[in-house]
C-alpha cells in the first residue's frame, strides 16, 4: 500500500513546497497532488501548498511574485494578506511580515514567497500551530503535520526518538517534541522555516518572550484586549458556537464569546467526585448571563479515563496523552457537532498561561528575596513542600545542560514525591520500571547527545517551565484539533494565541503568580464580563477520581495492550511487567500516571498500524 494514500484519511494537512524543478521535490508533489483538495501555484506553476483546508480559513494576497498567505483561525482579509505582501516585495526581504503579523489576532500558519522566490514558513509561538520539515535530496519541504512528511517520504520509525517518548513524569525539552520518524524535524515554535529555490532550509528565530516587568492592572487590561480578540476572531459571523463551561479559565472564554451576536451553548460535565464543583458555578455563570443555553452532562453518562483504549482508530501525527482520555474529552466534542456547530471554545491553556510556574520563585530568591520568602511560606503551608529540598532546590545553579546530563543519571530513580517542590527546570523525567535496558540506553544516549548543545527556552527555571509545559499541553489541544477535524468541527484554544501568550508572561510574576490568590490575572481582566457571582472562584476541580474509577472499570483493557504488544515487538518494554503493574491497585498521582504515555505510545502504534492494511 502507498503510505501517502493515508492522506486522503486527514481532514485536513498541507504541504509547502520550494519553487525548483528538482526530481525529488517534483516527486514529492506529484504523491501529494492526488490526495489533494487545494493547491496553491509558485508564479513558475510550480506547485507552493497543497493539502486540504477549509477554504474559509485560508487567505491568499499577492503583490507581483510576491504572495503571503494566512491558513488557521484569523480574520486577515485579502486586502490585508496583499498589503502585506506588498511591503515584501518592497522591501526585498521576508522579515517585513513581522509588523503585519504581529497586529493579526488569532491562532494560524503564516506562508509567504518573495520575489525571489525564497519561501517563510511560521507557526504559533507554542505547539497548536506546528511546522515540521524534512530533506529530499538537497532541499527541504515542509507540513503541518509530521506524518504527513513521513508518508510521503516514505522515512520509516526511528525507535530511538519513540523510546524518548515512554518518558513520564516531567518534560523534557526539547526532546519530548521531536517527531518519531527518521529524518523529519519539529520548528521551534520561536523560529521560522526559510526555503530557497534551491538547498537546504535554514531556520531564523522571529520571538523572544516579553520582559516580565508589568503591574497587574496593565497586565489584566492587555490580557482582556488580547483574549476578547482572540475570542471575536472566532466567533465573529457565526450564528452558533459551543464552548466549554467548567473551570474559571473556560468560563471566562464563554462569557466573552457570549458578548457577541453568535447563539451560545455551554457544556459541563459533571464530576464523580462530590468535591467536583464544576456544575454548580457555571449554573450561577449561566443564571446571571441569561443568554447562554446550558447543558449538564451527568457524571455517570461521561466516559472515564482509558475508555475506548481497543477501538482507538483515529490517525494522530504522534503519540499522545490525549488518547488515554479521549473518549472523556471528546464526549462534549461530539455533542457539540450534534448540536450543529463549527466551533467550539476550550480553556485549554489557561492554566499555563494564568497560573504559571512557581519556579519563578528561583529568581525572584535572588531579585525580590522579601517577597520570595513570603511566597515560599504559602506554598509551603499549602502544598507541604520539606524545608531541605526548598532549600536544595533555590540554592541549585546548575545550568540547563548540567541539569540533563542529571536527568540522563536518575532516568530509573523512583518519581519524586507528590508534594516535592516544583522549583527546578523542569520536574525530572522517569523512565517507567517495564522499560527494557535498551530502551533506557537510548534514552540517556539522547539527553547525554542534547545536553552537549540544549538551551533552556528562557533564562531562568520558571519561565522555562511554563514556556516547556505550554508547548507540552499545546501540543494535546493540537491532538484534540487532529481528532475534533473528522466531526467537522474546529476545537479552539484561544489561550494559546501568540498575544494572549505575551500578554500573560509580560505580567510581573510575584503578582501573577502567588499562593494568596487564585489566578488573580484573570480575575482582574474579566471585571464586567464574568458574572461577579462566579468571576471571583477560587476552586478547581480535577478528574482524579475519574481516572481511579476508569483503571478499575476499563483495567481489561489495559491488559490486552499488553497482549502481541507492539512496543514488545520493537523491544522497547517487558511486556509482562507492564501487565503485572496494570494488575496492582494504583496511585493515581504517581503510579497510574506512569502508564500514560506508555499507554499512548501503545495505542498509537496499533492506530497507525491498522489504517496501513
Amino acid at each position: 500500500m502507498d503510505r501517502s494514500s493515508s492522506l486522503s484519511a486527514l481532514p485536513t494537512w498541507f504541504l509547502v513546497l520550494p519553487d525548483t524543478a528538482a526530481e525529488a521535490v517534483t516527486e514529492i508533489a506529484a504523491r501529494a497532488r492526488p490526495h489533494a483538495v487545494q493547491s496553491v501555484p509558485h508564479p513558475s506553476g510550480r506547485p507552493w501548498l497543497l493539502g486540504r483546508w477549509d477554504p474559509e480559513a485560508f487567505t491568499l494576497g499577492e503583490a507581483g511574485d510576491a504572495r503571503v498567505a494566512v491558513l488557521g483561525e484569523h480574520a486577515v482579509s485579502g486586502a490585508e494578506a496583499a498589503r502585506a505582501a506588498g511591503a515584501v516585495r518592497t522591501a526585498g526581504t521576508l522579515d517585513a511580515l513581522g509588523r503585519f503579523a504581529a497586529a493579526w489576532p488569532g491562532s494560524f500558519h503564516l506562508l509567504a514567497r518573495d520575489a525571489g522566490g525564497r519561501v517563510r514558513i511560521r507557526g504559533g509561538v507554542v505547539g497548536v500551530r506546528r511546522v515540521f520539515h524534512a530533506r529530499t535530496g538537497p532541499d527541504a519541504v515542509a507540513a503541518d503535520r509530521a506524518d504527513v512528511l513521513a508518508d510521503l517520504l516514505d522515512a520509516g520509525l526511528d525507535e530511538d526518538r519513540l523510546a524518548v517518548q515512554l518518558l513520564a513524569m516531567g518534560l523534557l525539552y526539547p526532546l519530548n517534541s521531536r517527531p518519531v520518524w527518521h529524518g523529519v524535524e519539529a520548528l521551534p515554535g520561536d523560529h521560522h522555516l526559510t526555503l530557497g529555490p534551491e538547498g537546504p532550509a535554514r531556520i531564523g528565530r522571529w520571538w523572544t518572550p516579553p520582559e516580565p516587568d508589568v503591574p497587574l492592572g496593565e497586565g489584566a487590561a492587555r490580557l482582556a484586549a488580547a483574549l476578547g480578540a482572540a475570542v471575536d476572531v472566532r466567533t465573529r459571523g457565526r450564528s452558533l458556537v459551543t464552548c466549554d463551561l467548567g473551570g474559571l479559565d473556560s468560563t471566562a472564554v464563554c462569557c466573552l464569546a457570549a458578548r457577541g451576536d453568535a447563539k451560545i451553548v455551554a457544556y459541563t460535565a459533571a464530576l464523580r467526585d462530590p468535591l467536583g464543583d464544576d456544575t454548580h458555578w457555571a449554573r450561577r455563570t449561566v443564571d446571571a448571563l441569561g443568554t447562554v443555553e446550558h447543558h449538564e452532562i451527568p457524571a455517570g453518562e461521561v466516559p472515564l479515563t482509558f475508555d475506548g483504549l481497543g477501538t482507538f482508530d483515529q490517525l494522530l501525527d504522534a503519540p499522545s496523552l490525549m488518547t488515554v482520555d479521549h473518549s472523556r474529552r471528546m464526549s462534549i466534542v461530539r455533542l457539540a457537532a450534534e448540536r450543529g456547530s463549527a466551533l467550539h471554545l476550550t480553556g485549554i491553556g489557561g492554566d499555563e498561561v494564568l497560573s504559571g510556574a512557581s519556579a519563578r520563585l528561583h529568581a525572584l530568591a535572588r531579585t525580590h528575596p522579601r517577597v520570595a520568602l513570603r511566597h515560599l511560606r504559602g506554598y509551603r503551608a499549602k502544598y507541604r513542600w520539606p524545608r531541605g529540598l526548598v532549600l536544595r532546590q533555590l540554592l541549585d545553579r546548575r545550568s540547563y545542560r548540567s541539569w540533563l546530563t542529571r536527568v540522563a543519571a536518575d532516568l530509573t530513580e523512583p518519581p519524586a514525591p507528590s508534594n516535592a517542590p516544583v522549583l527546578d527546570w523542569s520536574e525530572r523525567p522517569r523512565m517507567p520500571h517495564w522499560a527494557t535496558p535498551d530502551a533506557v540506553a537510548s534514552v540517556r544516549r539522547q539527553i547525554l547527545a542534547a545536553a552537549r548543545t540544549a538551551a533552556p527556552l528562557a533564562r531562568d527555571h520558571g519561565a522555562h517551565r511554563e514556556l516547556a509545559t505550554m508547548e507540552c499541553i499545546s501540543r494535546f489541544a493540537r491532538h484534540v484539533g487532529q481528532l475534533a477535524g473528522p466531526l467537522g468541527v474546529v476545537c479552539s484554544a484561544p489561550y494559546y494565541d501568540d498575544r494572549v501568550v505575551e500578554a500573560g508572561l509580560s505580567v510581573r510574576p510575584q503578582e501573577r503568580i502567588t499562593p494568596w490568590r487564585y489566578k488573580p490575572l484573570i480575575v482582574e481582566a474579566t471585571r464586567g464580563v464574568v458574572p461577579e457571582v462566579s468571576r471571583t472562584r477560587a476552586t478547581k476541580a480535577n478528574a482524579s477520581l475519574e481516572e481511579e474509577t476508569g483503571l478499575r472499570e476499563h483495567r481489561a483493557r489495559l491488559l490486552d495492550l499488553c497482549e502481541d504488544s507492539r512496543l514488545a515487538r520493537l523491544g522497547l518494554i517487558d511486556a509482562g511487567a507492564l501487565r503485572d503493574w496494570c494488575l496492582r491497585p494504583l496511585e493515581v498521582e504517581v503510579e497510574s500516571s506512569l502508564l500514560h504515555t506508555t499507554v499512548a505510545c501503545e495505542v498509537w502504534l496499533r492506530s497507525r498500524e491498522s489504517m496501513s492494511r
